[in-house]
């Protein structure tokens, strides 16, 4: 699935970008990125492995809820300084575009 890759990828660049924010922001910032990072991936896989589209739609919306999280968490640490603003720009859009996906399989799931 494409938007499994596409956030799996995205995960592994914010646990890179994120071994580079200040040492203080290891269980704050980071951890937080980190945490709704993977997220994403995890409920995908999680939601696509239960019985029902329901529940599957239940995960997907969770992953949304993390994709719109993260979306914050780059803000934040581009104004903070922590990111550049080509590194804020590009991890930006790509998530967006994971929302997008996700967005679009909800309403398939909904049919």
């Amino acid at each position: 699935m494409d938007v499994f890759k596409l956030s799996h990828s995205l995960t592994i660049e914010i646990y890179k970008i994120t071994e580079k924010f200040p040492p203080e922001e290891k269980f704050g910032l980071s951890s937080q990125m980190r945490r709704a990072a993977y997220s994403i991936p995890i409920n995908i896989v999680e939601g696509a492995s239960r019985l029902g589209t329901k529940e599957y739609r239940q995960f997907i919306g969770i992953a949304r809820g993390s994709s719109a999280e993260i979306d914050y968490q780059l803000l934040l640490s581009r104004d903070l300084g922590y990111l550049s603003e080509r590194d804020y720009t590009s991890l930006n859009e790509r998530y967006g575009r994971v929302a997008r996906m996700l967005t679009g399989l909800i309403k398939t799931l909904k049919k």
